[in-house]
């Protein structure tokens, strides 16, 4: 029987979590990155017994308040570090270990659970554009500002923009569905360039595989075949935590 696994996806904006059994995730909730202190009082219901692990692109202190719930929980914890190669990916980057640990769990992830080439993209804080191919190596990937700090940055940097609420118009007739569908439009041109990239080096990917708390917003404006994982870089740690 496969044990279960506390699965941590510590990111810029929130810290989201879940426990996977072996057949489906239970409990899952997420905590903003800013009350990372809280998360000890937030695993209260969670078995001591089942082991963590993390990825953490949010910095020490965090990772301190991640170590110091587990340690009051006497619970397994590891915090995991994107390898060279790992359950059949191959890390493209020139110094591996500067990919993002988030990345590279959804990466794997991706890799085991969809057939051919393919961009995993994860649009959060950041938007992450990686380009996998079916062999599992990782050619390279773009990192841009996600949808919501697109409009942050207008709303700080600009003396006549300031940060309203719009909706996605291809045509855009108001300053707030110009800004939010600019913002929009930004990512999807993003993935749409590296979807060229990988097509003229030969390995046109087939599909985008999508996560993150901002997927919603961009996931019916890609074109082509978009499949949505809520849990992908969860996915890539219990995989990781298997493999251990």
């Amino acid at each position: 029987m496969t044990q279960p696994v506390l699965a941590i996806d510590a990111g810029n904006t929130r810290i989201k979590w879940g426990v996977f059994d072996g057949g489906k995730w239970n409990p899952c909730g997420a905590l903003p990155t800013v009350e990372s202190s809280r998360t000890a009082e937030a695993w209260g219901g969670i078995a001591a017994d089942i082991a963590a692990y993390a990825s953490n692109v949010a910095g020490p202190a965090v990772e301190r308040d991640l170590e110091e719930a587990c340690r009051a929980a006497r619970r397994p914890f590891t915090v995991i570090k994107p390898q060279a190669a790992q359950l059949g990916v191959t890390n493209g980057y020139e110094d591996p270990r500067q990919l993002g640990s988030d990345r590279w769990a959804g990466l794997i992830a991706a890799h085991h659970g969809h057939a051919g080439h393919k961009l995993v993209v994860n649009a959060g804080t950041a938007l992450t554009v990686d380009a996998l191919a079916a062999s599992g190596q990782f050619e390279g990937g773009l990192i841009v500002p996600g949808p919501a700090l697109m409009r942050r940055s207008l709303d700080r940097g600009t003396a006549g923009l300031r940060l309203t609420e719009g909706s996605f118009n291809a045509m855009p007739r108001s300053t707030p569905d110009a800004i939010t569908t600019g913002a929009i439009q930004a990512c999807v041109g993003a993935v749409e360039r590296m979807r060229e990239a990988m097509t003229a080096r030969g390995s046109p990917p087939a599909l985008v595989v999508l996560s993150g708390g901002a997927a919603a917003q961009i996931a019916s404006h890609i074109p082509g075949t978009v499949v949505v994982e809520e849990n992908l870089v969860l996915d890539g740690l219990v995989l990781i935590a298997g493999a251990d």
